[in-house]
């Protein structure tokens, strides 16, 4: 007896997980876990520097999990988590006074993020895989790798990044941008 009912339940939650899946209701619980927010900024600059915009929602979404106010170990800020350093030169770059809070100003942390990712994709013949390695690691890392060999300069063998959290980081990205894009487009 105990099995049939064991065997039951197991067919009924079987089908109500299809029936979810199926009625869109799996969809709406997804969007809940990877939202789209902050859209007048991701859209308005993504468009600016022809960037898709669900690649900033994943690198958003993998960076600080938009936490406006997130600050890593490593004391990245912001939603974009984006170095003192990193966000002074982009601002430099830009034209724009940098003041202590631009990294926590949500539009300002957008534009910083994503023009850094532009940057990386020019300093990468438009690699998107290297330029988010570089994003994470930096500039330098990504060069050494190539220089030695490690890693491809297409990008071809990325799953050989040496840096586990990069190599995390990347793949992290690469599935969030699938799932974003399984989602909304």
């Amino acid at each position: 007896m105990k099995k049939i009912t064991i065997a039951i339940i197991i067919v009924i939650l079987l089908f109500s997980i299809l029936a979810v899946r199926f009625t869109g209701i799996y969809s709406k619980i997804l969007k809940q876990f990877y939202p789209i927010k902050y859209s007048e900024y991701v859209e308005k600059y993504s468009k600016e520097y022809d960037i898709d915009p669900l690649l900033i929602y994943s690198i958003i979404k993998t960076e600080s999990n938009f936490n406006e106010k997130a600050v890593s170990s490593s004391n990245a800020k912001g939603l974009m988590q984006l170095m003192d350093s990193t966000a002074i030169e982009i601002s430099n770059n830009l034209n724009i006074m940098y003041e202590t809070n631009n990294i926590f100003d949500v539009e300002k942390n957008i534009l910083f993020g994503i023009r850094y990712y532009y940057e990386l994709l020019q300093t990468y013949n438009n690699n998107m895989l290297l330029a988010l390695a570089a994003y994470n690691a930096g500039i330098g890392n990504v060069n050494d790798w190539i220089e030695k060999g490690i890693i491809n300069e297409d990008g071809s063998n990325i799953e050989n990044i040496p840096f586990k959290e990069t190599n995390m980081y990347v793949r992290k990205i690469i599935n969030n941008y699938k799932l974003y894009s399984k989602l909304y487009k």
